[in-house]
C-alpha cells in the first residue's frame, strides 16, 4: 500500500484515534475522520486540524447509517476505532454499549462493503478472553465474557468473520491489551487506571487500587498500538487478512508494580509524591484476575515488535501529563 491511500478513522477524537490520526499524516497518509464526542474531545480534534490543515473532519455517529454512506465512500482502508469503553459503563448501561458497539460496528462493516473499501482494521479487546486463566492469552483460545462490553467486541470479531465470508470483505482485529500514552482522559468516570493514578497523586491524593492490588495486565503504550495498525492497514500478505491478533507488550504488571513505577516516575517533577500510599477498595464487577498476552502470531504475520515496554512507556506518558494535566 502507498502513503497516497485515502484512510477514514472512525472514533478519531478519542485517545487511540486521535493519535493514529496524527503519525498516519506524519507519515503521509491522507487521513479523514468521524466522531461523534461520546468520548471522544474537541480539544484533539483542533489539535490535528491545526497540525493538518487537510485533515477533514465530520462529527457523527456511526449508527447513523445515512452519515456513513456520506463519509466512507472514496477510501482506502477504514481504521474502526469507534466504541463505547470500559467494563463498568457497560455494566452499568449494558443496552447503549451494546448498540453502539455492535450495531454500530455492523453499520461500519457493511459500508465498507458497500463502497469498496479494500480493507478495515478493528478495535478488537482482550476482555474477549473472558473467564479463561490460561496465559499467556493466544488467540484461538478464548473463555466465556465477564460484561457486556466485552461480549459487544466478540461479537464484532465474529461479525468480521461473517462479513469476510459472505461479502469477501477483508478485515483485521487488534486485540488491545490496557493501552496507555498522552491524551488518555484522566477526568472521565470510567478513567483507565494510569491517567486516572497520575492525576491524583499529582493532585496529591492517595490513588484507589481495586482489590489486592495483585491483579495484573499487559500495559500497552500507545505506540506499540500505533505500529500494530500501520502494519495490519499496509501488511501485503494475504495470509495475514481476516486474523485477529493481541496488540500488547508482553510483559505481565500487577497493579502494585504499576502503582510504584508511576510515584517513582513523578517524583522527578514533586518529590513529596513518593509519600503518598494507595487506598484499597473492594474488586470491581466483571474485572478478570490477570491478562497477559502471546504476540507471537501478530509478530510472524503483521512483523509487529513492539518498541515501548512499560517502564519506557510510562516515562513518555507521565512527561506528557506533567506538561499538560
Amino acid at each position: 500500500m502507498t502513503q497516497t491511500k485515502q484512510i477514514l478513522i472512525t472514533g478519531v477524537a478519542g485517545f487511540i484515534g486521535s493519535n493514529l490520526a496524527e503519525a498516519l499524516m506524519k507519515k503521509g497518509y491522507r487521513v479523514s475522520g468521524i466522531d461523534n464526542f461520546a468520548t471522544g474531545k474537541h480539544k484533539n480534534i483542533q489539535e490535528l486540524q491545526t497540525l493538518f490543515p487537510d485533515f477533514k473532519f465530520t462529527e457523527g455517529d456511526i449508527r447513523d447509517r445515512a452519515l456513513l454512506d456520506k463519509v466512507v465512500p472514496g477510501n482506502d482502508i477504514i481504521i474502526h476505532q469507534a466504541a463505547l469503553g470500559s467494563v463498568p459503563r457497560s455494566i452499568k448501561d449494558p443496552s447503549t454499549s451494546i448498540d453502539v458497539n455492535i450495531t454500530g460496528t455492523t453499520n461500519v462493516f457493511y459500508a465498507a462493503y458497500k463502497y469498496n473499501v479494500e480493507r478495515v482494521v478493528y478495535a478488537a479487546s482482550s476482555s474477549t478472553y473472558g473467564d479463561s486463566e490460561e496465559l499467556p492469552k493466544v488467540e484461538h483460545k478464548i473463555g466465556k465474557p465477564l460484561s457486556p462490553y466485552a461480549i459487544s467486541k466478540y461479537v464484532n470479531e465474529l461479525l468480521a468473520e461473517n462479513f469476510h465470508r459472505i461479502y469477501g470483505l477483508n478485515l483485521i482485529g487488534l486485540r488491545y491489551f490496557n493501552v496507555f500514552g498522552r491524551r488518555q482522559d484522566p477526568e472521565s468516570t470510567y478513567a483507565a487506571v494510569i491517567p486516572k493514578f497520575v492525576s491524583q497523586l499529582m493532585n496529591h491524593q492517595p490513588p484507589t487500587i481495586n482489590g489486592d492490588g495483585e491483579f495484573s495486565r499487559d500495559f500497552t503504550y500507545i505506540k506499540n498500538v500505533i505500529q500494530a495498525n500501520e502494519l495490519a492497514a499496509t501488511t501485503k500478505k494475504p495470509e495475514a487478512l481476516n486474523q485477529v491478533y493481541n496488540v500488547a507488550c508482553g510483559e505481565q504488571t500487577s497493579l502494585n508494580e504499576l502503582f510504584a513505577m508511576i510515584r517513582k516516575e513523578l517524583t522527578q517533577f514533586d518529590k513529596s509524591i513518593a509519600e503518598i500510599e494507595p487506598d484499597y477498595g473492594p474488586t470491581r464487577a466483571g474485572d478478570i484476575p490477570h491478562s497477559l498476552a502471546s504476540i507471537e502470531l501478530a509478530r510472524t504475520l503483521l512483523g509487529y515488535a513492539p518498541q515501548y515496554n512499560v517502564s519506557d512507556g510510562l516515562k513518555e506518558a507521565i512527561n506528557w501529563y506533567w506538561k499538560n494535566l
